[in-house]
């Protein structure tokens, strides 16, 4: 059993004893922290907390044990039930409320849950702010609300409509040309929320030929449910017999999308986020922003536009603080989670869809040609699995010095930037393991330095 506490939340394992997992004490015990940390910080007036899940199988005693608990701290809880990660963030606006929580363990397998929180504007928890409510988890310095002080649940439904809506409404979706272009769509929603909404909106942008795969959410994952080539082979069968001009695939709470092209080959999740981003800037130049860990793609196509492009560390909280900073007019990661502030400043698969096949629509292209008109690179991703006697910090230190001629960027982990291609390692915030993503012009290339990185780590921790 596994319970990780960082800046993405509390993620665990269903079930094991106390501290073992994500079980109902330490549910209650997380949620409650949560709410005292609301309650000190937040400036609103609302006493709301928003509570929204994914349609794994564990999601409803989570969801139970998180409303129970919010209420014996004494706020209302609007409980919009199986919702989108990026549905949850904008109900937390439309509430007026005082944060959120969403309860979905994004791509990690059916055993695993996790509370994901958020503050009063619906975005994640800063850094200093997540360590503060672990701090006052761990001292379980938290008081319950007496009888008359109890809050109230109140279920509201309408926010995958009211999402969908506001999709529709963004300046740069152009329903009237996706109308137009007759696309026929193929859908992996992997079982979970994305089955129920991106249907919805596929139909409400024109598309009147949706093929569905894997849609409907029982939380019964299909297939493993991250959105990478290995785990897409059903859709991209599919789409090899012609059947349909693009696939799009949610993870199950419809915070990243990946894209199949026409001929059941990956447009690679990488490449979300650099074709949105090429069709934004067409319409609206501005700044960009993604993660030390994704393409240089987006920098270069930032760049042709005439626009600057800045890397923040890993992380969507770590993103939109960039965005920010910079005014970015869109950004995101590069596993195709994409963050278009027009719309609110949280990866959104919605926004996603809408977008791409925008830009296709005007393209008049093939997805494959579409591919062709980017910087061409591969970038392979790799890990090692920690052990307790791995000593982490001296396998970066060590990679600092044995590369000390390059360009090193350690605002997380380390980041080497060599002329042709670069390598970054850091520890997982979501799984016990050192990512390893390296990045050229081959992939051959790209797997050549991980394996020359990973051949450092294991000489290091021979030591």
């Amino acid at each position: 059993m596994s319970l990780i506490k960082s800046i993405s939340g509390i993620r665990g394992t269903i079930g094991g004893c106390k501290g073992d997992g994500l079980n109902p004490l330490d549910i209650v015990k997380f949620t409650a922290a949560y709410a005292a940390f609301i309650r000190k910080s937040t400036t609103k007036t609302s006493n709301t907390i928003v509570v929204g899940r994914d349609a794994r199988l564990s999601g409803k005693m989570v969801n139970d044990v998180v409303v129970g608990t919010l209420t014996g701290m004494g706020f209302d809880v609007v409980n919009i039930g199986l919702a989108t990660t990026p549905t949850t963030e904008l109900a937390v606006v439309g509430e007026n409320a005082c944060g959120g929580i969403i309860i979905t363990a994004s791509h990690n397998p059916k055993q695993w849950n996790a509370l994901k929180l958020l503050n009063e504007r619906g975005e994640f928890l800063s850094d200093a702010e997540g360590k503060e409510v672990l701090a006052i988890a761990e001292a379980e310095s938290f008081e319950f609300a007496e009888v008359d002080n109890l809050g109230h649940e109140f279920k509201n439904e309408t926010y995958t409509r009211r999402h969908i809506e506001s999709v529709l409404a963004l300046k740069l979706v152009d329903v009237e040309a996706i109308k137009k272009a007759n696309f026929t769509v193929a859908v992996d929603a992997v079982n979970s929320v994305g089955g129920i909404v991106i249907p919805q909106l596929l139909r409400a942008l024109g598309v009147k030929n949706v093929i569905e795969l894997n849609c409907e959410a029982t939380g019964h994952f299909a297939h493993t449910p991250e959105p990478i080539p290995e785990n897409l082979t059903g859709i991209a069968d599919l789409l090899k017999t012609g059947c349909a001009d693009v696939g799009f695939v949610v993870d199950p709470d419809v915070d990243r999308l990946a894209i199949v092209m026409e001929n059941g080959e990956m447009f690679v999740e990488e490449y979300t986020l650099v074709s949105i981003a090429d069709y934004v800037l067409t319409h609206t130049p501005g700044a960009t922003v993604s993660n030390l860990s994704s393409s240089r793609a987006l920098r270069d196509v930032t760049e042709r536009h005439g626009c600057s492009y800045s890397a923040s560390a890993v992380g969507e909280v770590n993103v939109v603080a960039k965005m920010k900073e910079t005014g970015a007019v869109i950004g995101g990661e590069g596993n195709g989670g994409v963050i278009y502030p027009e719309s609110h400043y949280g990866r959104d698969a919605l926004v996603g869809v809408a977008l791409f096949l925008s830009l296709l629509a005007h393209k008049g292209k093939k997805v494959s040609e579409l591919k062709k008109e980017y910087p061409q690179y591969c970038i392979a991703k790799n890990k090692v699995e920690l052990t307790p006697d791995i000593n982490v910090d001296a396998i970066l230190e060590a990679m600092k010095k044995k590369f000390a001629n390059e360009k090193i960027t350690d605002i997380d982990g380390v980041k080497i930037d060599f002329a042709d291609y670069w390598v970054h390692l850091r520890k997982s915030n979501t799984e016990p393991i050192i990512r390893i993503y390296s990045e050229a012009n081959t992939m051959e290339q790209a797997d050549k330095i991980a394996e020359e990185i990973k051949a450092i780590i294991l000489e290091v921790c021979r030591k």
